[in-house]
């Protein structure tokens, strides 16, 4: 393998996390790489309504718009898996799957968090079209319409009570026991039904989502299945660095400047935990990418050590 190319910023990630990072990063003439593929991010095939000054626009042409901003910023841009991260002497080295290596002054981790999948026929065609894994995101766009939360933990059961509030009727499908407690009393008082030690076999639908078979034979007719498991997060690489995770040993642990316990270490966005929002992971994007061009300025004014 040649010699890495050496940029003052490394970002892992093209969500609205890593662009915003890049932009700021960028424009305090920082050498910028952004590694990853827009079709990634779990925005890609999402409906942006609740973003401020956006209406209806979707995850796709926002995340595109962001691209177009972060090449004239000057930040270069490639379509590489990380496979691997380690402590260089100039600060990180980066390893991809196109066989290249990189060294950063400064990393960005930005790559989101992987939602958990049932796995069944039907669900990955129609994300993007009734099939979602965020109530926050797309349950404004089922107003009055007949939903579906698939869940067993607090996430779903959040799920349930924000559908509650505007969607039709609201089936909850859960395949152990709902958590007791003060937020289930909340559920069996707000008219949802509860489909109790149940899984769902297929997500049916052509262009739409037009219901769900449970495991029990049943069929429920809806126009969204909310895909509420938990989400696991993309870590493997960034913990052999000794970046700390948070008590749920899921996501990482950042201070008000995105910076986590390695310096020059950076992360944004889903990564750092709920809420999964675009406004959530804009704003931190920002953050770290001031930090992580100012930190890498620093480090070019000491040098290597």
């Amino acid at each position: 393998m040649s010699a890495p190319t050496s940029f003052d910023v490394i970002i892992l990630g093209t969500g609205p996390a890593g662009l915003q990072a890049a932009v700021h990063a960028a424009r305090r003439k920082a050498t910028v790489l952004v590694l990853g593929q827009i079709q990634q991010s779990s925005l890609y095939k999402a409906h942006i309504d609740n973003y401020f000054s956006l209406f209806k626009i979707s995850g796709e042409e926002l995340l595109r718009r962001g691209m177009e901003q972060v090449t004239q910023a000057g930040a270069v841009c490639r379509e590489e898996s990380v496979t691997g991260i380690e402590a260089h002497e100039a600060g990180f080295g980066v390893r991809t799957d196109a066989a290249a290596a990189y060294v950063g002054k400064s990393l960005v981790l930005a790559t989101g968090s992987k939602r958990n999948r049932l796995g069944v026929p039907g669900e990955k065609e129609l994300l993007g079209k009734g099939v979602s894994y965020c109530v926050d995101c797309d349950g404004f766009f089922f107003k009055g319409r007949d939903v579906c939360v698939v869940g067993s933990e607090s996430a779903a059961v959040d799920g349930v009570l924000t559908l509650t509030r505007y969607a039709g009727r609201v089936h909850w499908v859960c395949d152990a026991p709902p958590p007791a407690g003060p937020q289930r009393e909340r559920v069996d008082a707000s008219g949802a039904i509860i489909h109790q030690r149940l899984g769902v076999e297929a997500v049916e639908g052509v262009d739409q989502v037009t219901g769900v078979r449970l495991s029990d034979g049943t069929r429920l007719a809806v126009e969204a299945v909310f895909i509420e498991l938990g989400a696991k997060g993309v870590l493997e690489l960034a913990t052999p660095l000794g970046v700390m995770l948070d008590e749920s040993m899921t996501f990482i642990q950042t201070d008000r400047q995105q910076q986590t316990s390695v310096p020059g270490v950076f992360a944004a966005g889903d990564i750092c935990g709920m809420p999964w929002q675009l406004a959530k992971a804009v704003g931190e994007g920002c953050i770290a990418g001031i930090g992580a061009a100012g930190h890498a300025r620093q480090r070019g004014r000491r040098g290597p050590g």
